[in-house]
């Protein structure tokens, strides 16, 4: 294999559709890079979920993309990465990167008043993964969390610009606008589809932190450094699932501009729950 290029694929998980963002950031950002998404529909949602639960559909789906020969797994999904990436950092030799730091380091070169609300799952949230992350870059930064699980469901059901969202958004955003943040981190990556309805019902209230972008940054930092970028033509990228979809195909298809088939796969045995 040719040192300066590396053509094995970037594995990238998250529990539903919301991963698809950070999957699209990475193929806009590196368009040479080939990729295999797992989505975890067997276990949606994983906001609900206890940490340690979690932790173990995580490695179990990273141990699967590690025996695919990744050169990089991508936790495309806050509650696992809180939940898991430390304690995956120790157990595998491929690199890990999660969306949690990349969101915080943006948060805090964003806000102009010290202020930052984040919104996310109750995994994400009860974490506290977030504070820690941006207080230990600038400890004066106020940070005001929520818990907003009715809107992974929006999305998931392919309603993210729907009356609907706009009416959660609106309920849910409604205290940290009170409190006055500039910057908003979603904390969950379901939550960049909202973006046009979030505008619609808070107009320029806030500057928006999208953890898919800066997490297709860090990954690009990381495959330059470590000189594991792909240069060959036409990479192939793969999507799978762990049940059966419904609405997953159609929301993919809107965020990618084309048709997408998804493959199931089976990681667990059948009747895992």
């Amino acid at each position: 294999m040719d040192r300066r290029s590396d053509p094995r694929p970037i594995g990238i998980f998250d529990s539903g559709v919301g991963g698809l963002t950070v999957v699209r950031a990475i193929r806009e950002r590196l368009p040479m890079e080939p990729t295999i998404y797992v989505a975890d529909l067997l276990h949606f949602p994983y906001g609900p979920r206890f940490q340690d639960e979690v932790r173990g559909f995580a490695i179990d789906i990273i141990r699967y993309l590690e025996s695919r020969d990744v050169k990089l797994v991508v936790i495309a999904c806050n509650t696992a990465t809180a939940a898991a990436l430390n304690y995956a950092r120790e157990r595998f030799e491929v690199p890990i990167v999660g969306v949690i730091s990349p969101g915080a380091q943006a948060a805090v070169e964003t806000t102009k008043n010290n202020r930052v609300g984040v919104i996310s799952t109750e995994g994400t949230m009860r974490s506290q993964e977030y504070l820690h992350a941006i207080k230990e870059i600038d400890p004066m930064v106020g940070v005001y969390q929520k818990a907003c699980p009715e809107l992974v469901d929006i999305v998931e059901a392919g309603e993210a610009d729907s009356p609907r969202a706009e009416e959660v958004l609106r309920r849910d955003l409604e205290d940290i606008v009170r409190l006055g943040a500039d910057t908003l981190v979603l904390g969950c990556t379901h939550y960049p589809l909202l973006k046009p309805a979030i505008g619609r019902v808070y107009p320029g209230q806030f500057q928006l932190v999208d953890s898919a972008t800066t997490t297709a940054d860090k990954v690009e930092r990381h495959l330059d450094h470590s000189r594991l970028r792909a240069t060959g033509e036409s990479p192939r990228h793969e999507i799978l699932v762990t049940a059966v979809p419904q609405h997953f195909e159609g929301i993919a298809a809107n965020l990618f501009g084309d048709r997408v088939r998804a493959q199931e796969v089976q990681i667990w045995q059948k009747q895992a729950t």
